[in-house]
C-alpha cells in the first residue's frame, strides 16, 4: 500500500458542553500540553446545502466558526473513534426524555429499622 492509498485518520469525539452532548469530527487529535485536556484540530463540517438545514450542525459551526484549535476537559469526554469517513456533527440534550426513565440511582446508605423497646 503506497502513502497515496492511506488517508488521514478522522476522528469523532462525543463530548458534553453546558448541558448538552455535541458529537464532532477532526483531522488531529493530540492530548494537550495543558494538563487534563485533548485537542482538536481542523473540525470537519459537512457541506452546506440549501434544501436540508440541521440546527445542530449549524449551532456547533456557528460555535467553532473561526476556531483553529479547541482545547476540550478530559473528564468532559464521553468518547472518541477513529472512523472511516465523517458523519454529521450534531448537538443532543444530555439528559433525554427515554433516557431519564431509565436512571435509577443506587441507594446511598442503609439503616436497619431501629427496635425500640
Amino acid at each position: 500500500m503506497s502513502s497515496k492509498d492511506k488517508q488521514d485518520p478522522v476522528y469523532r469525539v462525543v463530548f458534553q458542553q453546558q448541558g448538552e452532548v455535541c458529537e464532532v469530527y477532526a483531522r488531529y487529535l493530540y492530548q494537550s500540553d495543558l494538563y487534563g485536556f485533548v485537542e482538536l484540530e481542523e473540525l470537519i463540517f459537512g457541506d452546506r446545502s440549501p434544501l436540508v438545514v440541521d440546527p445542530g450542525e449549524e449551532k456547533l459551526r456557528a460555535t467553532f466558526a473561526g476556531v483553529k484549535r479547541t482545547f476540550i476537559p478530559m473528564h468532559n469526554v464521553y468518547r472518541i473513534d477513529e472512523v472511516e469517513s465523517v458523519g454529521t456533527p450534531k448537538v443532543t440534550d444530555s439528559l433525554e426524555p427515554d433516557v431519564k426513565s431509565n436512571i435509577s440511582h443506587f441507594p446511598r446508605s442503609f439503616r436497619p429499622p431501629r427496635d425500640e423497646e
